[in-house]
C-alpha cells in the first residue's frame, strides 16, 4: 500500500511538472498566452539600456533618474504554459531575407525600439544600420538580410490637407500602398483618436460625402478600423504576409480603476496590479477592435496580440515623470525600456514559433 501511494505521488509530480513547464510553441498546444499574471524573475531585465545606444531618451527611465528598479523584474506568466525564452538569433534566422513593418503611433515606436534592442543584444557583434527617412525608420541586420521597420501612421486611415483644413478621412487608406510587399505587418492605432485641442491633428472628419466637425471617437475608431480591415482583405495574401494587430495599449490616468483613487496618475507606482484580472474592466477600444477583427472574412489571418489586459496590470511600467527627467511632464501612456514592450515582443516571438 505504501509503495502504491509513493508511485501515485511520483505520477502526480510528473504530470504537474510537465504541465507547468510546457512552452507555448507548436500549434498542438492550446494555451491562452494572454491570460496570466506577473511574477518576479531575477533573470530580468532582458537587457540594459546601456547596451542599446539607440533607445530614445523618453523611454530610458533609469537614465532619466527613476529611482526604483523592481518594475524591470516582472515576467509575464500565462496560466497554463510558459512563454518561450526569447532567442534573438533564432528570430533573425527564421526571418532571414524578410522584412517586418510596424505601422502605428508612438506605441508602435515603443515596441519597435524594444525589438531592435532585443535583437541587437542577441547578436552584439553583427553590424546594423538605422536610418530614418520622413516617417519611415529602417533598422537592418545585413548579415541576416532582415529589416525591422517602423512607419509612423497614427490613424492608419488618411489625414489630408484640404481647403477647409486638415481632414481625417475614415474611408480612405492611400497610406496602405507602402505596406505592400512586406513579410510581417504589425499594426497599432488608438491613442491619437482621443486627442482634442492643440494635440488634435485634424479639423474635420469625413466619411463619403459627409463632413463632420467631430463625432464619438469610439465610433470614428470603429469606422477607421473597418476601412483598414477591408484593405487587409483586399491586399494581403496570407500565404505571403503575416498580419498582426497590437492590441490597445492602455494608459493609467485614473487610480480608481486599479483600486487606488488617491493616486496622482501613474506617478510613484512601483508594483503591478496582482492577480488575473484588472479591476477597471475591459478597455472599450479593445472591444471595438475585437468586434472589427471578428467581422473580417479573413479574421483568422490576422493575429491579435491581445496585450491590453496584461498591460492594464502594469500601472508601474510608465515613465511617469521620468520620461524626460526633471519632472517636466507626466507620461502614463508610453512604457519604460527595458519593460513591458519586451513582453509584447516575447508574445510576438511565441506567435511566430507557432507557425
Amino acid at each position: 500500500m505504501g509503495i502504491l501511494i509513493v508511485l501515485l505521488i511520483l505520477l502526480f509530480i510528473h504530470i504537474h511538472g510537465n504541465n507547468h513547464h510546457k512552452e507555448a510553441r507548436g500549434n498542438s498546444l492550446s494555451c491562452d498566452l494572454f491570460q496570466g499574471n506577473w511574477v518576479i524573475d531575477d533573470s530580468y531585465p532582458l537587457y540594459n539600456t546601456s547596451q542599446c545606444p539607440f533607445i530614445i531618451k523618453e523611454f530610458d527611465c533609469q537614465k532619466n533618474g527613476r529611482p526604483d528598479q523592481l518594475y524591470v523584474k516582472y515576467r509575464w506568466q500565462p496560466k497554463s504554459c510558459n512563454l518561450p525564452r526569447f532567442n534573438g538569433e533564432d528570430f533573425l534566422r527564421r526571418l532571414r531575407g524578410k522584412s517586418i513593418l510596424f505601422v502605428g503611433d508612438s506605441l508602435s515606436l515603443n515596441q519597435w525600439q524594444s525589438l531592435t534592442c532585443m535583437l541587437h543584444i542577441a547578436v552584439p557583434h553583427a553590424n546594423y544600420t538605422s536610418v530614418r527617412t520622413g516617417g519611415l525608420s529602417t533598422f537592418t541586420f545585413p548579415s541576416y538580410d532582415v529589416k525591422v521597420m517602423l512607419s509612423r501612421n497614427a490613424f492608419l486611415v488618411d489625414t489630408v490637407n484640404e481647403s477647409i483644413g486638415r481632414v481625417l478621412k475614415l474611408d480612405s487608406i492611400e497610406g496602405g500602398k507602402m505596406w505592400k510587399g512586406n513579410d510581417i505587418l504589425i499594426f497599432d492605432s488608438w491613442h491619437w483618436w482621443l486627442h482634442v485641442g492643440r494635440k488634435q491633428p485634424w479639423d474635420f472628419i469625413q466619411e463619403g460625402n459627409h463632413t463632420y466637425k467631430d463625432m464619438d471617437r469610439l465610433v470614428a475608431y470603429e469606422k477607421g478600423l473597418k476601412t483598414w480591415a477591408k484593405w487587409v482583405e483586399d491586399n494581403v495574401d496570407p500565404n505571403k504576409t503575416r498580419v498582426f494587430f497590437q492590441g490597445v495599449s492602455p494608459d493609467h490616468l485614473n487610480g480608481a480603476k486599479w483600486g487606488q483613487p488617491s493616486a496622482r496618475f501613474c506617478e510613484g507606482q512601483t508594483v503591478p496590479v496582482f492577480g488575473f484580472e484588472y479591476p477597471g474592466g475591459t478597455h472599450p477600444a479593445e472591444l471595438v477592435l475585437e468586434k472589427v477583427l471578428g467581422g473580417m472574412s479573413k479574421s483568422k489571418h490576422v493575429y491579435l496580440l491581445n496585450i491590453t489586459t496584461l498591460s492594464q496590470m502594469r500601472k508601474d511600467g510608465h515613465p511617469s515623470v521620468y520620461g524626460h527627467g526633471g519632472h517636466r511632464d507626466m507620461d502614463c501612456s508610453h512604457w519604460c525600456l527595458p519593460g513591458l514592450p519586451d513582453t509584447w515582443n516575447l508574445l510576438l516571438y511565441a506567435a511566430l514559433l507557432q507557425n
